[in-house]
């Protein structure tokens, strides 16, 4: 027994018509029915009941329909499955990315790549850039998505974005009547975002005033809620505050002071992950919708 008598038997099962299923499999009727007859004489019982005007299968056929079907869905599982690994679109995907990043745009992004290869398991990881970019040169990560700069030869960055920076505080503040220098400002910890924490204490000076920290996170979203409950205000990236609809939460725009940062994605120069392209299309393609809406 063959896999194509099996695959000749479920056509003629499904057509339940030998001339309809010789024309389906792209042979003539004769050869078909001698291929039944000897799958038939090989398992040693009747298939189909034939008579001048139907076919009909007996109930050792219905059977091994169900048989077949299983075994032939089966093969086609194992071969697709064998050819993702063949082509390195099996296995772990693991992805880096830090707090801000949109996470209704990541979890499009992961439906996306589940769909297109559904046999890769996708492992996330949370953390700062520095952290990431670590990772990318030591090869525990095949992507990234991070904010500049990033200085490595080992590394290829690609641009998603430019972020202008804004000051946030909570609902009731007025940011006409405050007086900056005597404000408190929360940030993310200079030792986990060394390159942020910078941008933020640029920011402030550029606008006239040293900032005051009185608290320290590794995390946007913590930022947003300690500001939405007035313990202090924030220098952030404008994109981050529409992801938080529900805090209540009130945007100064720096008009006068050019401050923004990028956020790009980050992999190895030397990887020859298959589904890196694919991920990268994807986060390129959400983010613009991200930003457009």
């Amino acid at each position: 027994m063959e896999i194509r008598h099996l695959i000749y038997f479920k056509t003629v099962a499904e057509e339940l018509h030998f001339g309809r299923a010789a024309e389906r499999l792209f042979m003539s009727q004769p050869p078909l029915s001698r291929q039944i007859k000897d799958l038939e004489d090989e398992l040693g019982v009747i298939l189909f009941f034939r008579t001048n005007k139907r076919v009909e299968l007996t109930e050792a056929g219905k059977y091994f329909l169900e048989e077949v079907a299983e075994i032939l869905q089966n093969i086609e599982h194992s071969k697709t499955i064998t050819k993702q690994i063949h082509n390195n679109i099996s296995g772990e995907f693991k992805l880096g990315y830090i707090s801000s990043t949109p996470k209704k745009m990541l979890a499009t992004v992961l439906k996306q790549i589940q769909q297109k290869f559904p046999y890769l398991r996708v492992s996330l990881f949370e953390t700062s850039t520095q952290k990431q970019k670590l990772a990318l040169e030591n090869g525990k990560l095949d992507l990234g998505i991070m904010r500049a700069p990033i200085y490595s030869s080992e590394l290829l960055t690609t641009l998603l974005f430019e972020d202008p920076m804004v000051i946030v505080g909570h609902a009731q503040v007025d940011f006409n009547a405050i007086n900056f220098f005597n404000e408190s400002f929360i940030s993310f910890n200079q030792k986990y975002a060394s390159e942020y924490h910078r941008l933020v204490i640029n920011t402030c000076n550029r606008m006239g005033f040293e900032p005051k920290f009185v608290h320290q996170s590794n995390s946007m979203s913590s930022i947003l809620e300690l500001v939405s409950q007035e313990l202090g205000l924030a220098v952030v990236p404008a994109s981050t505050i529409k992801q938080y609809p529900h805090l209540k939460l009130k945007v100064r725009k720096l008009e006068d002071v050019d401050s923004k940062t990028e956020v790009i994605l980050v992999s190895n120069i030397k990887s020859k992950n298959s589904a890196l392209g694919e991920f990268m299309e994807c986060i390129q393609r959400e983010y613009l919708n991200f930003n457009a809406s």
